[in-house]
């Protein structure tokens, strides 16, 4: 839920206008637009070469998965890895337009750890795919921008721990 959304939603469950701390977050929000969809477009225009990018750190970094018996072993699996990792990025993009962790949570992380136990996907290897995303992301954006994305991967590498 966005910072509109909440601040409007919680002023009419007690009857009231916005106050004036509301409506300076809201404009800050607001202000801050441009700039979130400037990452959320880079985010975009640069998915292939951040997954690609991230999906080589994480296989050097953990070799454990793309070797056999691992969960990113063989073409298909390392593809099934790939396009959990674009998942992960569209949900980090999702957050940054919104200003807010909520369309994360609610779209990518309810039971995402029961889910990846069932399936035996060791669940640090998954955070550290983030982590590299991270840093691949973090090169194409500016000191600030990076920064303000950051938070965002943050929060999903916070909530595979």
């Amino acid at each position: 839920m966005s910072v509109i959304t909440k601040s409007i939603v919680n002023a009419d469950a007690e009857a009231r206008y916005l106050s004036p701390g509301e409506l300076d977050r809201i404009k800050s929000f607001v202000s801050s637009g441009e700039r979130r969809l400037r990452i959320a477009q880079t985010l975009t225009e640069s998915r292939e070469r951040i997954i690609k990018q991230a999906g080589d750190q994480l296989f050097q970094k953990r070799p454990d998965v793309v070797s056999p018996g691992g969960n990113a072993y063989g073409e298909e699996m390392t593809a099934t890895c790939l396009r959990d990792m674009d998942y992960y990025l569209r949900l980090i993009s999702y957050g940054i337009v919104s200003g807010d962790v909520t369309p994360i949570e609610e779209i990518g992380l309810v039971g995402v750890k029961e889910m990846y136990n069932s399936l035996g996907t060791p669940i640090p290897a998954v955070a550290e795919s983030i982590r590299c995303m991270k840093n691949v992301a973090s090169s194409l954006l500016s000191a600030e921008d990076a920064a303000e994305a950051g938070f965002y991967f943050d929060f999903v590498v916070s909530a595979m721990q």
